[in-house]
């Protein structure tokens, strides 16, 4: 690596954790401000707080990342300009394409390090940030849905016509197999109250049917003293706010096969989710780039006008990200390709301005 690269890049990641930590500390101050009200209602613990902003920073951290490299990296390319001396380095000798070259390595650097942090630092900060949001910010849960119905082995369905999330109960509870589109056996409970120690389901007045051929069996027993064990959990019917964002890559890709078993509606949050993790990651990369295309001619603005153009062309970005997850979610564009959109978008962008740019 030449003394170039090094100077070069050396700016470029400095400048960056610069941007990043004096944005985070803003949001941290805000957000502090806006909940100390809570905090006091609550009598939270000192520690806790300073543990709940701790890993809220990493969050936060990671949520502005496309716009602090986008910003650092017009800051930069900005001032070099603003000094002549991208002039020198391209009178000196060097071409266009080898002077993009230090801001290419610092942005797969913090590319690498965002998908790392995004992929299972985070999430792992997350599952505390996100228990205590709902701990102290969020009102008591009780889970509303009826009629729920869920798949809970290849041939298994289990059916809850409502469920009481504050003791574990499901009311008006039926397991049943099917094979090739006949009923083996049905088994119906009056309730089902989940069992901490056994981890399973007692029954109350519950009765069996068992089909072979034409001949029908029936059992009854009034007593709670029936367990049953299935691919379902109290966590199936909890609070799922914020969920996604506490899981590892493994850990959604095997909650999202979960989900599919069990023949969940609710799958697409999940799966967005992991696209937007694999996403991300490519998004420093397109966007240094077309900071530094857009900031490397020195103009009379100066660098306040090309910071602020930095500002404006990053917010785009998160606009049309947003409003692509939105189509995704409800299911009126392909998620795969919603998620895609803004750095295709951009991608193409940043190839119209380079073939603009002068060389």
């Amino acid at each position: 690596m030449r003394i170039l690269d090094r100077y070069i890049l050396k700016k470029f990641l400095t400048t960056f954790v610069f941007v990043v930590a004096i944005l985070v500390a803003i949001v941290l101050i805000i957000t502090y401000s806006e909940r100390n009200e809570s905090f006091i209602k609550n009598d939270v613990p000192a520690s806790l707080i300073l543990r709940y902003f701790l890993s809220y920073a990493p969050y936060i951290a990671n949520l502005i990342t496309p716009i602090t490299v986008f910003i650092a990296t017009v800051f930069v390319t900005s001032k070099l300009a603003s000094h002549t001396e991208i002039i020198a380095i391209l009178s000196g000798g060097v071409s266009y394409p080898r002077m993009l070259r230090p801001f290419f390595f610092g942005s797969v650097i913090i590319a690498i390090a965002s998908f790392f942090l995004t992929g299972w630092i985070i999430p792992n900060a997350n599952k505390f940030r996100v228990a205590f949001e709902i701990q102290y910010f969020d009102k008591e849960f009780n889970y509303s849905e009826r009629d729920v119905h869920i798949k809970v082995s290849p041939t298994k369905y289990a059916y809850v016509s409502s469920y009481d999330s504050q003791n574990d109960v499901a009311f008006r509870f039926t397991l049943e197999e099917i094979q090739d589109k006949e009923v083996l056996w049905k088994l119906s409970a009056r309730e089902a109250k989940w069992d901490t120690t056994e981890l399973a389901w007692s029954l109350s007045k519950w009765s069996l049917r068992s089909f072979e051929q034409e001949e029908e069996t029936y059992k009854y027993k009034y007593q709670n003293d029936t367990l049953v064990k299935i691919n379902m959990t109290p966590a199936d019917f909890g609070n799922t706010k914020g969920l996604e964002q506490t899981l590892t890559i493994n850990e959604l890709e095997e909650y999202i096969e979960d989900l599919k078993m069990k023949g969940a509606d609710n799958i697409a949050i999940y799966e967005i989710e992991l696209l937007v993790r694999y996403m991300s990651a490519f998004t420093a990369i397109i966007l240094t780039f077309i900071g530094v295309i857009l900031s490397s001619r020195k103009t009379r603005g100066g660098v306040g006008f090309q910071i602020a153009l930095g500002f404006f062309i990053a917010f785009i970005y998160i606009i049309l990200f947003i409003a692509a997850k939105s189509n995704a979610e409800t299911g009126s564009m392909n998620p795969l390709l919603a998620i895609w959109l803004p750095n295709i978008a951009f991608s193409i962008l940043g190839v119209l301005l380079y073939r603009l740019v002068p060389k």
